[in-house]
């Protein structure tokens, strides 16, 4: 077996087509096809047949499918902890939500960097719904933003922060000079100014757009969180942000909150890696930094990044 062909199948599972496998990879269908007829040959196993609803594979092909994202991702860890060993460096890769990359991140960071001069740190977004295939294809080594539905018996995970999620409106905006809760019929008809995280399902931001039932059509979405609560100061809707973030503009009068059903709203945010026996020591030593006073207070303090302590990765594309 070797990894092109691992890397076929695998792909194949998890988008439940050859023609879906063949363009994720950049390759022709005849080329996926090639290769998996060649683990067929090899192992004696069908592993699949084309059904008419999609893919219907054989326990052989099932077994195959979780060793092969294991056996690539060891692959690519072998090569990582190859090259830090020749350069005498070491990197984490974290993978995290966009909400927890903006607000919480950058202290987190710092702090955790500096305490070890050959560590370097690698921060990338991603659906928080894919945390768990990256981690068990080793492409991060840690993943960090909302609980998963459910977690792999093969990973952790830690709760280490809780933060509350308001709704804010500028000064002249009709709802900040409202003295009771808004009704839902109110908040439902109204501008909602959202940050990135409001594209994907999981996570705190989705699920108050959800409960509230704030049509697509009435729903605006900035590159960044803070470009939201930005606009939201000039009257143009209500934003959603984390209520130690705009501490000050609530003071000053810059913004003013907005009570209703379903907000406030409050999250957490957790640290999901592999086993101890599986995750790099970065890895399980960040699990154990995470919980700490000082790092909580980091996350809290909201610092900025040394430059060259940390590498920001290429970022998903949030729409088209």
């Amino acid at each position: 077996m070797t990894p092109a062909q691992l890397r076929a199948f695998s792909v194949t599972v998890r988008l439940g087509s050859v023609k879906a496998a063949a363009a994720d990879l950049s390759v022709t269908e005849a080329a996926v096809s090639m290769h998996i007829a060649h683990l067929r040959k090899e192992l004696g196993d069908r592993l699949f047949t084309r059904t008419a609803n999609g893919l219907a594979f054989t326990p052989g092909g099932l077994r195959l499918a979780s060793r092969a994202a294991e056996m690539l991702g060891l692959q690519e860890q072998t090569v990582l902890e190859v090259r830090q060993a020749g350069s005498g460096r070491r990197l984490l890769r974290v993978a995290a939500s966009s909400l927890f990359a903006e607000y919480a991140a950058p202290g987190l960071i710092e702090l955790f960097a500096g305490r070890a001069d050959d560590l370097d740190v690698e921060l990338s977004l991603h659906d928080p719904q894919r945390f768990g295939l990256l981690l068990a294809e080793r492409t991060v080594d840690v993943a960090i933003g909302p609980r998963p539905a459910t977690i792999d018996d093969t990973m952790t995970c830690t709760h280490f922060l809780n933060y509350q999620l308001i709704a804010v409106v500028g000064a002249d905006h009709p709802l900040a000079a409202r003295s009771g809760p808004a009704r839902i019929a109110e908040l439902r008809d109204q501008t909602w100014l959202l940050g990135p995280s409001a594209v994907g399902r999981v996570g705190l931001v989705p699920a108050v757009v959800r409960r509230i039932g704030v049509a697509e059509h009435n729903q605006r979405i900035f590159q960044s969180h803070a470009a939201a609560v930005d606009e939201a100061k000039h009257g143009k809707g209500i934003a959603l942000a984390v209520a130690s973030a705009v501490t000050k503009d609530l003071a000053d009068g810059g913004l003013h909150e907005v009570n209703g059903p379903q907000l406030p709203a409050r999250g957490s945010w957790n640290l999901l890696a592999l086993g101890d026996r599986e995750a790099l020591p970065a890895a399980a030593e960040l699990r154990r930094f995470v919980t700490t006073p000082r790092a909580i207070q980091a996350m809290l303090r909201g610092a900025g990044v040394t430059p060259g302590r940390f590498r920001p990765a290429i970022h998903v594309t949030l729409w088209s």
